[in-house]
């Protein structure tokens, strides 16, 4: 039979909404449900504000499904937290409202997911994208926000390759030479300098809801830079964990901060950091002097990183935006949150919510994978085995209604779409809810660039 002493063995916090739980739970056992189902009902009653304790360790649900999708995806997550939250490293946890898996092997840390960790950084809780972060430049007078977009399409570089008129500063190849873990990247570095990558990563135009100031806005991590980073980090960790806890799953694997790796580990990632907002930078730089429009504010933060703060445990945002002051020593006091390419980027002030451990979504997340959201266009239109071109281009056309969306591989690739994402009034309505940010302004959309469908995508759709 169902007991307190059982709910509390699973997981569940006591407090006032117990008895009520309790009750519940005995209800369905008594009409035959099993303790899997008794459980996976019970979690979606946990105050929000409580959180579950997984393995004793405290782990805030800050995701409010709307359907039955939602609430699969958020069974999901939770599975994958669950398990996660049994890494010895860790002390607590928190998803936001943009939750969402980011792999199928079981603990793998979800996009939106937020873990706290003692004397550990694992990198596989950043992974390959490491600072994937936002860049905005807002310049002074009105402007032809198509003439912005123009240049920008000319300036900017998506999809595989490089280039070679943007190179690293020297203060920055000596930093790379300096450390082990970047040592012998600095090709990469140059060559990457000026590209943004794709799948979700944008150039977006549009103007600021406050003044109606021209702005642009990029979104985009480390590139190949990081992705080498993380290969050696990994690599690392798999070392050290493999000798201190040789269960733990590789995907979970860290390096201990105390030790030389450690330490070369985490100078290593504020180099890449480094680089990254100059990468971002130089883009912007050069849309400007193009553009001829002076630049009266810039802004950047990452959402996509590892942060020390002053308790010294490290807080590991997978697809998390920090809402704490001092989380950089360049913050502005203001951060981005993105959310489809048809809605306002948000500018949101820091609330340091004790509770989702001081962070807020970074955008609006997905209920389904890119495979799975378009094998459901498919059946939606009547063709299970694909849409015709005729189709994908009336589907983007509805989706992009009245805006400037542009693809720079020359093919739309709509698992980017808005519809792809999940509901960006209740995510932002969840900001609000859970004083996850302060909401103080934003940036209402002209239009965008994307990657586009790549080359390899056909096959891998």
């Amino acid at each position: 039979m169902i007991d307190g002493f059982k709910l509390i063995s699973w997981g569940f916090p006591t407090g006032k909404w117990f008895g009520s739980a309790l009750e519940e739970a005995q209800n369905m056992e008594r009409l035959g449900a099993s303790e899997q189902e008794i459980f996976d009902a019970l979690k979606d009653h946990v105050p929000v504000e409580i959180g579950m304790r997984t393995n004793s360790i405290p782990y805030s649900v800050f995701l409010e499904p709307e359907n039955d999708e939602e609430r699969a995806n958020l069974a999901s997550v939770n599975a994958h937290m669950d398990a996660l939250l049994r890494v010895p490293t860790i002390v607590s946890g928190a998803i936001m409202p943009d939750a969402c898996p980011a792999g199928s092997q079981l603990g793998t840390i979800p996009v939106g997911g937020v873990v706290a960790t003692k004397d550990a950084i694992h990198p596989g809780f950043h992974s390959a994208d490491i600072c994937c972060s936002m860049f905005m430049t807002v310049f002074n007078r009105q402007d032809d926000l198509k003439r912005i977009l123009d240049i920008a399409m000319k300036v900017t570089h998506f999809g595989p390759g490089g280039r070679e008129d943007f190179n690293m500063s020297p203060a920055l190849h000596a930093q790379f030479d300096q450390n082990h873990f970047l040592k012998g990247l600095n090709n990469i570095g140059d060559y990457a300098m000026g590209t943004q990558g794709d799948g979700n990563h944008f150039l977006y135009v549009g103007t600021l809801e406050s003044t109606g100031q021209p702005a642009i806005v990029t979104h985009h991590g480390s590139r190949n830079v990081g992705a080498q980073l993380y290969k050696r980090g990994m690599a690392a960790a798999k070392r050290h964990t493999s000798i201190v806890a040789p269960r733990i799953p590789s995907h979970n694997a860290w390096i201990d901060a105390n030790s030389a790796d450690g330490e070369s580990y985490w100078e290593a990632l504020q180099i890449v950091r480094e680089w990254t907002k100059a990468n971002h930078a130089i883009i912007h730089d050069t849309i400007a002097r193009i553009l001829g429009n002076k630049v009266v504010g810039q802004m950047w933060n990452e959402h996509n990183f590892v942060f020390r703060r002053t308790d010294g445990l490290f807080y590991h945002g997978k697809g998390a935006t920090p809402s704490f002051k001092g989380f950089a020593a360049d913050e502005t006091g203001r951060t981005l949150i993105p959310l489809n390419m048809s809605e306002p980027i948000l500018i949101a002030e820091p609330t340091d919510k004790k509770e989702a451990l001081g962070f807020a979504p970074h955008g609006a997340g997905r209920n389904t994978g890119r495979k799975n959201y378009l094998r459901g266009l498919a059946a939606k239109f009547g063709d299970p085995e694909g849409l015709s071109p005729i189709m994908e281009k009336a589907i983007f056309e509805d989706q992009t209604e009245g805006l400037d969306i542009r693809s720079y591989s020359g093919t739309p690739d709509l698992s980017e779409l808005p519809g792809a994402y999940k509901n960006a009034a209740a995510v932002t309505q969840q900001i609000h809810k859970f004083g996850l940010a302060n909401l103080v302004d934003s940036v209402i959309p002209y239009g965008s660039i994307m990657a586009g469908e790549q080359k390899w995508d056909r096959g891998r759709k």
